[in-house]
């Protein structure tokens, strides 16, 4: 059994129950690729077994996120979940927030929220900050590559559509529109609508997959995961790349989609005409 589910988490449950429910309909282990926090919806893959291992090849892949700020008060976490930290009463308009935007798209430096998974230290930043224990964050490179505000939808509250690529917190961007606009900003919503060819369109909801005696037939196949040229090996040359035996079989540097005739086997990467296998999912 091999492939992708699309599940379409709801929100106010988190991630590791969402992939619980694929483990149990697959009875296979399961692995998903991008947590969404409790708090957000939308669009997570899931990779069936041996499918995980596509999963690096992903990362870099669109992602494209509906989001409500609410202006005018912060929280630890960047969202209305956390405790407030600050409050002001300057509320910018849609037109000072438009204005902004253009700070943070491209590819920018943004400082990770506190209360996110990222790893310091062996232990989980959320961990940390649930423990009061003190540390510091560096800012890292991300790249957003549109931000638009869509509408307004309280007195202090807009919606946004925002294209990036992986590791963008879209907290994080709550903050800094904020502080652009001389305000303070939190995440009060947040759905992910695409990530790569994952989409709303082509997904299932948890309710959905719990429910159905044929779970197969929401299979994602591991092949459309991927966009790289295909790489057709024969029989022989198969066999050979699997012994370690790796000939100049003419290929251009670059990752390729390997089949062995018509069989997908993975991600290959060609370097100087030699091609081997770096994801093994048949």
């Amino acid at each position: 059994m091999k492939g992708f589910i699309n599940l379409i988490k709801p929100s106010n449950m988190s991630s590791a129950y969402a992939v619980g429910v694929v483990k149990k309909k697959f009875h296979l282990p399961c692995g998903h690729m991008g947590t969404l926090d409790p708090m957000a919806s939308g669009v997570l893959p899931v990779g069936i077994d041996k499918t995980c291992r596509l999963f690096p090849y992903l990362l870099d892949k669109v992602k494209i996120y509906n989001a409500t700020f609410e202006f005018g008060y912060t929280t630890d976490t960047l969202d209305v979940t956390g405790e407030t930290t600050g409050t002001t009463d300057i509320i910018p308009t849609r037109e000072q927030i438009e204005t902004v935007l253009p700070f943070f798209t491209g590819e920018i430096e943004q400082m990770p929220p506190k209360y996110s998974a990222k790893c310091i230290n062996g232990k989980r930043g959320y961990q940390l900050a649930r423990a009061g224990v003190e540390f510091e964050l560096q800012p890292k490179k991300v790249t957003v590559l549109s931000i638009k505000c869509t509408g307004q939808v309280a007195p202090n509250a807009f919606t946004f559509e925002i294209s990036c690529t992986g590791g963008t917190y879209i907290r994080s961007l709550a903050r800094d529109i904020g502080e652009k606009c001389n305000s303070l900003g939190v995440m009060s919503k947040l759905e992910r609508a695409q990530s790569g060819i994952f989409n709303l369109s082509n997904g299932v909801t948890v309710e959905e997959l719990k429910n159905s005696d044929n779970p197969e037939k929401y299979l994602i196949a591991p092949e459309d995961s991927v966009s790289f040229p295909k790489a057709i090996l024969t029989n022989e040359q198969a066999t050979r790349i699997l012994n370690g035996l790796f000939d100049d079989l003419g290929y251009a540097d670059g990752f390729y989609r390997v089949y062995n005739q018509e069989e997908f086997w993975g991600v290959g990467q060609a370097i100087n005409g030699v091609l081997r296998i770096k994801a093994y999912v048949r």
